[in-house]
C-alpha cells in the first residue's frame, strides 16, 4: 500500500505541472489561473512536508514565503523602500539578523 507521502509527492508533482500548464497559456500579467495554480501548487507543497514530517520527521530545503505581497497603490510612494537597489538580489527577500545569528550558531559558523 502506498504511503500518504507518496500520494502527497503525485499531487505536488501533479500541482507543479498545472503550474506550468497555467503560466505557458498565460493570457496577460494578471490571469486569474496562474494565481489559481500558484496557490495550489504552495498548498501541495505544504501537504507534501507536512505528510513527510508526521511520517518521517523529514523537512524539505526549501522555504515558502508566507507573506502576501500587496501592489502599492498608484501615486503612493510610501511602501517604496528608499535604499532599494538592483544587485541581483530578490528584492522581496528579507533578512532577519536574529534568524540569521541562530543559523549561524546552530551550524557552528562562527
Amino acid at each position: 500500500m502506498d504511503s500518504q507521502a507518496h500520494e502527497a509527492l503525485r499531487l505536488l508533482i501533479a500541482a507543479y505541472e498545472e503550474h506550468l500548464a497555467a503560466v505557458l497559456a498565460r493570457r496577460g500579467d494578471s490571469d486569474v489561473a496562474v494565481d489559481d495554480a500558484y496557490d495550489a501548487l504552495a498548498d501541495a507543497f505544504d501537504r507534501y512536508e507536512a505528510v513527510l514530517d508526521v511520517e518521517y520527521g523529514e523537512t524539505l530545503p526549501m522555504l515558502l514565503d508566507d507573506i502576501e505581497l500587496e501592489e502599492p497603490d498608484e501615486g503612493d510612494e510610501s511602501d517604496v523602500d528608499e535604499d532599494e537597489d538592483d544587485d541581483g538580489l530578490d528584492p522581496h527577500a528579507e533578512e532577519d539578523e536574529d534568524v540569521l545569528d541562530d543559523d549561524l550558531d546552530d551550524f557552528q559558523l562562527r
